[in-house]
């Protein structure tokens, strides 16, 4: 952290926020792929404590729109949220322009751990999860009866339906320019599908297991408004069950609790049953939406002010997502491709040369730094440990992929015009959603993807099911 963004942030906080008279320390922690988080440790009304920043990446200061609300109206929503009975932080204060600091807000430093994994498997939260699901029902369904015209909300917020959602995510994902026909594929199931919810509310739409905090107790506070609008409820209930964020655990809500649970909790608030069938167009949406958000995460590595090493190996996981989207859609038969040998040589070979970089990271680095940089060198890492995975089996894996194809299409071309042609055929439905052909096409390039970026995903273990042996 420079001293320069230090005193910086002193000098604001010391002159706006009743009681704060000194900054003592400001470290950038290692969650967070689309904003910064940092813990400060200042003197609040003569007493040393720990308060949270959140702000923009690289310090950008966004205008607020409706379809694009910026931070300062998450700190607004987390302010009636916190009226309505949902755990939250109480907001310090709100950066203005001015404070040339970017987009962000200071709030109360809150305990819990936030990490999904942990959530779903540590000792210390065994006799908290089974009510977990329930309690999220709960949480909500108070978010979803929160007065939007009493706290002003209704005009800083977009109204987002379900065709209108499905739609804008459709157009940022035609703008990422990159091709993707199982992505394609859920986009016109869920336009067959479309919901007519009975009536629109806030929504969340970043509520699930790792965007909240859990003490032993329950849930401590409930983070990340920042993709909040109005829209279908029944949005907040499908992500929490979407499979990308059950962190291996065996249980649809999280990984932790039952549908059955999450339901009731928020039956129990509202009196209105929950259609199963409504959440899992949500289910589906949540994969898709993820999906076209982790393509977004490598373009803003590309392109972004914040260049980490983590943003591309979130652009990965949209495998993951996609094999969420054939086990939801089209399951069925499918082989993994065996690895490729090559006749080793006197020098190193190139497999050697990455393995020894990723160990140096996982061995030395990690040893030898903590807080971000550690977490940064673990995802480093894993990284090379896809670029492993695909030096031997990658190669292969395109070339089959491009020969089914040059079959499907009945024409010739590079991976990516074929690509780019299927998933233009599948959106003007001159290729039927439930062709046999194309279905077993999709099924055979998500899978064999997904092994290549994380062969440890729970998705790909669902799939395993119907794997026909070589």
């Amino acid at each position: 952290m420079t001293a320069e963004f230090t005193g910086q942030l002193a000098e604001v906080l010391i002159r706006e926020v009743p009681g704060l008279t000194e900054v003592h320390s400001v470290e950038r922690l290692s969650g967070g792929a689309s904003q910064e988080t940092y813990r400060l440790s200042v003197v609040l009304d003569g007493q040393e404590t720990l308060l949270a920043l959140r702000r923009a990446p690289g310090g950008e200061f966004v205008d607020p729109s409706p379809a694009h609300p910026g931070l300062s109206v998450e700190a607004s929503l987390m302010r009636a949220a916190g009226d309505a009975g949902v755990p939250e932080p109480t907001v310090y204060y709100i950066f203005q322009r001015d404070d040339n600091l970017g987009d962000g807000f200071v709030m109360s430093w809150v305990g819990g751990e936030a990490l999904g994994a942990k959530i779903v498997r540590s000792p210390e939260f065994e006799s908290i999860r089974p009510q977990l699901a329930f309690e999220c029902g709960r949480i909500l369904a108070a978010i979803h009866e929160i007065d939007l015209d009493r706290y002003g909300l209704r005009d800083q917020l977009a109204e987002m339906p379900p065709a209108v959602f499905l739609d804008q995510m459709l157009e940022r994902y035609d703008l990422l320019d990159s091709p993707q026909p199982m992505v394609d594929y859920a986009a016109e199931w869920l336009r067959d599908h479309l919901p007519n919810p009975s009536k629109l509310t806030l929504v969340h739409n970043d509520f699930r297991n790792g965007n909240f905090l859990l003490e032993p107790s329950g849930i401590s506070a409930v983070l990340d408004w920042e993709v909040a609008h109005i829209g279908d409820p029944m949005r907040d209930l499908g992500w929490i069950c979407t499979n990308s964020w059950t962190f291996g655990g065996d249980q649809p809500v999280g990984g932790f609790g039952s549908m059955e649970d999450l339901f009731a909790g928020y039956e129990s608030v509202t009196g209105v049953p929950v259609d199963p069938d409504h959440v899992r167009f949500w289910q589906v949406f949540g994969s898709f939406w993820w999906a076209i958000g982790c393509l977004g995460m490598a373009e803003h590595y590309r392109t972004g002010p914040d260049k980490t090493v983590e943003r591309p190996a979130i652009g990965r996981r949209t495998s993951e997502c996609q094999i969420d989207c054939v086990n939801l859609l089209i399951p069925g038969p499918f082989t993994l491709l065996e690895a490729e040998t090559d006749d080793l040589a006197d020098m190193p070979t190139v497999p050697e040369l990455v393995q020894s970089v990723r160990d140096f990271l996982r061995d030395d680095v990690m040893n030898e730094t903590a807080g971000r940089t550690q977490f940064l060198a673990r995802v480093g890492g894993n990284s090379l440990d896809i670029v492993l995975r695909d030096l031997k089996v990658g190669a292969a894996h395109r070339r089959e992929e491009q020969g089914r194809l040059s079959s499907l299409l009945n024409q010739s071309g590079s991976l990516e015009q074929l690509r780019r042609d299927l998933s233009r055929r599948i959106r003007e439905r001159a290729i039927p959603l439930d062709s046999s052909e194309l279905k077993a096409h999709l099924r055979q390039t998500v899978t064999n993807q997904v092994a290549i970026d994380q062969p440890k995903y729970s998705g790909l273990k669902q799939a395993l099911a119907y794997l026909v042996e070589s």
